[in-house]
């Protein structure tokens, strides 16, 4: 990790060397949510100065439950947005020409965890259930894989019914479903400090299944990679972000801190940053930055296996992707 890093510090180096002589580039990013661990590796490299050292000043603005990183983009509020490939791709197909520049999650945080006294030990035990599940585009990956289940999802005999699920876990601890969607690094911690031991729980991680999806990735508009002072603005800002991810993997209680100084709601407590934080290692763990075309391939055919109703209806193929800019900002 630590030669990573010091590659990532080089390359960074490098790009600064390119346009020193310039004035500080101005760099928008739309996170995905609130601020919080999840996005740590961005924080990090503005609080630690990596930002300034390749000459960007970078905004970040937090996304919350009405904030569509997709929308964002389009109406040009933002150079670049943080968004999960299920609804990233989705966009996409509906004419918003979202293109993946950068994947600094290699892995899914993403699980269904189900109270065991609601008789859900398997998969097979679903049928009849009430399942939570969040929508505005995190609804996909857990379609798809009713779908590949066999599974309806319209509360139909031999289906589930779907409760749409608020950023809480109340629905488990009062009983109103059986198994809530959770995050690794969030809500499955919520469940615990709410009382309920991990005896008590049945998890079920998207990863495991075999329907992961990929995660927090980096998505710009098609067009503007036409322009070269474009991309490598965005080779520049790749390069000091995964920077910031390397650094907060290797100090996780420090990085939660800077979250926490970033974090104006005052929501964020400190127990529960460090431990998301260390969490949110394990997934960015494994990934320089650059997007794995057989993770790319793996979440497109979850996405299309949707039956009747797949999330796409065609693979987007390389179209929907870019290695240009990790290229120049990775070597």
């Amino acid at each position: 990790m630590k030669t990573l890093t010091k590659t990532l510090g080089l390359a960074g180096a490098a790009l600064m060397g390119a346009g020193a002589a310039q004035a500080a580039d101005d760099v928008t990013l739309q996170l995905k949510w609130v601020t919080q661990a999840q996005f740590a590796g961005y924080y990090v490299a503005q609080d630690q100065g990596f930002y300034d050292e390749v000459d960007l000043n970078v905004t970040i603005k937090p996304g919350g439950p009405d904030i569509a990183p997709a929308q964002v983009i389009a109406g040009g509020g933002a150079d670049v947005v943080v968004d999960w490939m299920p609804s990233a791709m989705a966009s996409r197909e509906k004419g918003l020409d979202l293109v993946n520049i950068a994947q600094p999650f290699k892995s899914s945080g993403m699980m269904l965890t189900c109270r065991k006294d609601s008789g859900v030990e398997t998969p097979e035990d679903f049928p009849g259930k009430t399942l939570g599940v969040w929508f505005s585009g995190n609804e996909y990956p857990f379609l798809s894989w009713m779908s590949q289940l066999g599974i309806p999802t319209d509360g139909s005999d031999g289906g589930v019914t779907v409760l749409k699920q608020g950023f809480n876990v109340d629905p488990l601890l009062q009983g109103q479903a059986a198994c809530i969607s959770t995050m690794t690094y969030n809500e499955y911690g919520q469940v615990l400090d709410a009382g309920l031991t991990p005896e008590e729980l049945v998890v079920f991680k998207y990863e495991d299944q075999g329907v992961s999806t990929l995660e927090d990735g980096l998505y710009v508009l098609g067009e503007n990679l036409e322009d070269p002072a474009f991309v490598d603005k965005m080779a520049r800002f790749v390069a000091a972000s995964m920077k910031g991810w390397k650094w907060a993997e290797e100090n996780p209680e420090e990085a939660a801190m800077i979250v926490l100084d970033n974090d104006a709601s005052g929501a964020q407590t400190e127990d529960h940053q460090i431990r998301m934080m260390k969490e949110i290692a394990k997934l960015t763990a494994g990934s320089n930055g650059a997007l794995d075309p057989a993770d790319f391939q793996r979440t497109i055919n979850s996405l299309l296996s949707g039956g009747s109703d797949p999330v796409i209806t065609a693979d987007p193929g390389e179209a929907a992707w870019t290695h240009t800019v990790t290229d120049k900002a990775l070597n």
